[in-house]
């Protein structure tokens, strides 16, 4: 079997020699595994053994229950530490493991950056860091972490595992500052946010990162009305100056989430509750404007059409009614859209359908 025209399988036989290499490494694996799993059986929780789980680990990341095995050997070893006798050695000995650690699972995670198993055990580690060292040293640790991720999200910027683990990371190191200082890392993270979109427009994790910063940025601030309309006017600018490229499914993703603003249903959850009917539909009529604009020259774009149907129904919504000249246009989209769209012409269909109820 081929996919995209490439051979799934070489069509040259392999020599004997080959196999012979591959079922040695196969056999090799098999005793490595069998080895570890003797060793946690009679609890032999020793350097030894935590090195053959890095090299299974080395050879299948995805070995979930050798990452709890290599859980129970740390703890092991941290409970050693702990109970060492010394108590200004303790937090030496128990930062050298955790950062060692940590130091193991960076080529992997270069390797497989998008697998589950390595970002969950590294977090455990943090955790334990957490509650085993000292508040410096701790919050030292996770402010590495920052860096790194940063470093990370930079050679793959749409990696969702990385923007996801960001969000921890900085919601740690919040919990872990001081309450005398007060200050919350939202306004660095919003600038963040906006430096990735700026390198990459497609990058929906950092657009999706962004709504969830808008919020906080503006309830920390004690933002007026006023603040969060100029706010919901920058994003608005913002938007449209990304959707140069209209077919870019990403920008509209949030351009469909700026849209619920002006939702009365979920309003008051959005960045500027406090909109009157009248706020709501200006912006609403003047974004169908916007977007009708952008269909000169790309009348091949179905998101365009999508974005003017979501916005007609929205302002008929605000306004209680949908006009016929509306219904008409929005009769139009729907058209456009079972032609280029026909994977989905029966979601169109059922569409025009409730429309001429």
């Amino acid at each position: 079997m081929a996919s995209h025209g490439i051979p799934r399988y070489s069509l040259k036989e392999k020599s004997e020699e080959a196999r012979k290499q591959e079922l040695r490494k196969i056999e090799n694996y098999q005793e490595l595994d069998q080895l570890v799993r003797e060793k946690i059986a009679e609890q032999k929780y020793t350097p030894e053994t935590l090195q053959k789980i890095s090299e299974l680990l080395t050879k299948n990341p995805e070995y979930y229950t050798v990452w709890n095995y290599r859980r129970r050997v740390l703890q092991h070893e941290f409970a050693q530490a702990a109970s060492s006798g010394s108590s200004e050695a303790a937090p030496d000995q128990l930062t050298t493991l955790i950062k060692n650690d940590l130091l193991f699972l960076i080529p992997l995670l270069r390797s497989f950056p998008k697998c589950y198993w390595i970002w969950n055990y590294r977090l455990w580690l943090l955790d334990e860091a957490k509650l085993l060292l000292p508040l410096p040293i701790s919050r030292k640790i996770w402010e590495e972490e920052l860096v790194l991720v940063g470093k990370m999200l930079s050679l793959d910027s749409r990696n969702f595992h990385g923007w996801g683990y960001r969000r921890i990371v900085v919601g740690t190191l919040e919990s872990l500052t001081p309450e005398e200082q007060g200050k919350t890392m939202t306004q660095a993270e919003f600038e963040y946010a906006k430096k990735m979109i700026g390198t990459n427009l497609s990058n929906f994790s950092a657009w999706h990162y962004r709504t969830k910063l808008i919020q906080r940025l503006l309830n920390e601030n004690s933002a007026t009305d006023e603040e969060r309309k100029k706010m919901l006017d920058d994003e608005l600018e913002l938007i449209h100056r990304a959707l140069c490229d209209p077919y870019d499914q990403s920008l509209w993703f949030y351009h469909q989430n700026l849209m619920c603003t002006f939702d009365p249903a979920v309003s008051g959850q959005t960045m500027a509750p406090n909109l009157s009917r009248s706020e709501r539909l200006d912006y609403l009529r003047q974004e169908i404007e916007e977007i009708q604009d952008m269909l000169d020259g790309a009348e091949d774009c179905k998101y365009i059409y999508q974005a003017l149907i979501d916005c007609t129904l929205l302002a008929s919504k605000v306004e209680g009614t949908m006009s016929s000249g509306d219904q008409q246009k929005v009769l139009s989209w729907i058209s456009e859209l079972k032609k280029m769209d026909p994977l989905r012409r029966g979601r169109w269909l059922d569409f025009e359908r409730s429309l001429c109820r």
